[in-house]
C-alpha cells in the first residue's frame, strides 16, 4: 500500500511542479502552456537557463525514468523484472542528475540569484518551482543572458559565380539530425576560388570546417550547388570524384606494404577503369618523382621517416592528378623544417593549375605560402558560417590583427576563450562582399 501513497504523492509533486514552472517560463519569455507537455519542459526549461543540450538530454533521461518507475510498480518486488527496472532507474538517474545541476545552476544565473539555491532545486524542485514560479520577488536578471540577445546574421543574398574554371561554392544549408533533433550545422557560404591558388581554411573546433569540406567534395551533400571546372560535382559526381583529392589527418598505410605496393593500389583506387596498365604505372613513377619518393620505392611503410610516410598519404590522393586537392592537417607530428618543406610542395602543386585547400592549426609558419584564407566561424545559432575570404594579406586588416592565430581567437566565442564577434565579422564580410570590395 505504501508505494501507491508514493505514487499519489509523486503526482500531487509533477502537478505542482508544471504549474509553477509554467510562470518560471513566462518570466523568461517563453509560453507558459509549455510546461504541461509531458517531458517536453524540460527541454524548456534547459533553453530558459541557457543549456539546451543538457535540457534536451533531461527530457530523453526523464523519459527513461519514468518507464523504469512505472516497471517498478507493476513488478513484484524481488522479481527478476523489478530487479532489472530499479538498477536501470538508478543508472539513468546519474546523468540526469549531472544535468539537471547545470540546468539549475543556469536558471540561478538568469534570474540572478546566489548559486547556493542549486541545492533546493534538486531536493524540491516542485516546490522551487512554485515559489520562484509564483513569488513577486523572483523575476529574471537585468539583461536576461539567455534571450535571443543577438539575432544570428541574416543570409547574405550572395552568389558565387557557378560556370568559372575553377572551384565554386553555393551552399545554401548543411543540416544533421543531432538528438532527433535537426540541427543546421552550415549557412549562407558562396564563394569562388580560382585555379592555381592555394586556400587556408580557418576556424575554431566545432567551427563547420570539416563539414564543409564534406560537403564540398560530395561526401556530404547540402542544400547546396558545387562546380568544379564549370562541371556539377553533385550531379556529376561519379566522374567528378576522380577530380577531387582529399587527404586526412590520419595516415591510411599500411606498414607492411613497400611504398610502390602502397601506391599502386592506390592507382587501382582512384584511377578510372580506362586507365590501362601502362599508363597507370607512369603516373605512379610521376607522382614517386613529385613527391621525393622514388629513392625509397622498395622500402617498406614502416621504414619511413615522418615526414616520408606524410608525402606518401598525400601521394595516394595525388595518384589521380585532382583538379581539387584539399588536405587536413598534413603537417601534424611534421616539425617546422618538415612542415615548411611540405607546404612548399603544396605551393608548387597549386601552381601547376590546382587548386589547393589546407587545414592546420599552426598557419602562421606558412601563411606567406598561401593565396587566400577562407574563415568559418559559429554565429549566435551555434551555426558555421563565412567570416571572411579573400586575400591573406588583406585578412590582416580585415581583423584588425597581426597574425592568423589572432583572428582565430576574434572569431572564437567567449566561453572557448575568444572575444566572441564572430556574428560582428559576418556581416561585415557579407556588406564588403555585396559592394564588391574583397
Amino acid at each position: 500500500m505504501d508505494k501507491y501513497y508514493i505514487l499519489i504523492y509523486l503526482i500531487v509533486t509533477e502537478i505542482l511542479e508544471m504549474a509553477g514552472l509554467s510562470r518560471v517560463f513566462v518570466k523568461c519569455g517563453k509560453k507558459g502552456w509549455k510546461a504541461f507537455i509531458p517531458l517536453y519542459r524540460f527541454e524548456m526549461l534547459g533553453n530558459c537557463a541557457g543549456r539546451e543540450q543538457e535540457g534536451f538530454s533531461l527530457m530523453l533521461l526523464k523519459a527513461g525514468i519514468d518507464i523504469s518507475t512505472v516497471a517498478c510498480f507493476l513488478f513484484k518486488a524481488g522479481s527478476l523484472y523489478y530487479m532489472i527496472s530499479s538498477f536501470l532507474l538508478m543508472l539513468l538517474m546519474i546523468p540526469f542528475t549531472i544535468f539537471s545541476l547545470r540546468v539549475y545552476f543556469g536558471i540561478c544565473d538568469a534570474f540572478g540569484r546566489s548559486r547556493l539555491w542549486v541545492f533546493l532545486w534538486s531536493l524540491f524542485k516542485w516546490l522551487c518551482a512554485v515559489v520562484w514560479g509564483f513569488g513577486p520577488n523572483f523575476r529574471t536578471a537585468e539583461g536576461y543572458p539567455f534571450d535571443e540577445e543577438e539575432a544570428a546574421p541574416e543570409v547574405s543574398g550572395l552568389e558565387a559565380d557557378s560556370h568559372i574554371a575553377g572551384l565554386s561554392i553555393n551552399i545554401t544549408k548543411r543540416t544533421a539530425m543531432n538528438f532527433f533533433r535537426r540541427q543546421v550545422l552550415l549557412k549562407d557560404i558562396h564563394l569562388s576560388i580560382p585555379t592555381g591558388h592555394m586556400v587556408l581554411l580557418l576556424g575554431g573546433s566545432g567551427s563547420g570546417k570539416t563539414t564543409l569540406l564534406n560537403a564540398v567534395t560530395g561526401y556530404e551533400k547540402a542544400k547546396a550547388v558545387i562546380t568544379l571546372g564549370g562541371d556539377n560535382v553533385y550531379k556529376k559526381y561519379n566522374s567528378m570524384k576522380y577530380k577531387i583529392g582529399f587527404v586526412p589527418q590520419q595516415d591510411l598505410v599500411r606498414g607492411s606494404d613497400t611504398v610502390y605496393r602502397t601506391l599502386s593500389d592506390a592507382a587501382t583506387v582512384r584511377l578510372p577503369s580506362s586507365v590501362k596498365g601502362d599508363e597507370r604505372r607512369e603516373r605512379i613513377g610521376s607522382v614517386l618523382d613529385t613527391f621525393g619518393l622514388t629513392p625509397v620505392k622498395r622500402s617498406l611503410v614502416d621504414k619511413l621517416s615522418g615526414g616520408q610516410r606524410k608525402r606518401l598519404s598525400i601521394a595516394m590522393e595525388y595518384i589521380s592528378d585532382p583538379r581539387l586537392f584539399i588536405l587536413d592537417e598534413p603537417d601534424s607530428g611534421l616539425d617546422g623544417v618538415m612542415a615548411r618543406a611540405l607546404f612548399e610542395k603544396l605551393r608548387s602543386i597549386a601552381d601547376s593549375g590546382k587548386i589547393v585547400i589546407v587545414i592546420t592549426h599552426t598557419p602562421d609558419r606558412v601563411a606567406d605560402l598561401f593565396d587566400d584564407v577562407i574563415v568559418v566561424a559559429k554565429d549566435a545559432h551555434r551555426t558555421g558560417r563565412l567570416a571572411y575570404y579573400g586575400a591573406v594579406d588583406k585578412a590582416y586588416g580585415f581583423f584588425g590583427k597581426n597574425s592568423m592565430e589572432e583572428i582565430l581567437m576574434s572569431v572564437n566565442r567567449a566561453e572557448e576563450g575568444g572575444e566572441g564577434r564572430a556574428d560582428d565579422f559576418v556581416r561585415k564580410y557579407s556588406a564588403l562582399a555585396a559592394g564588391g570590395k574583397v
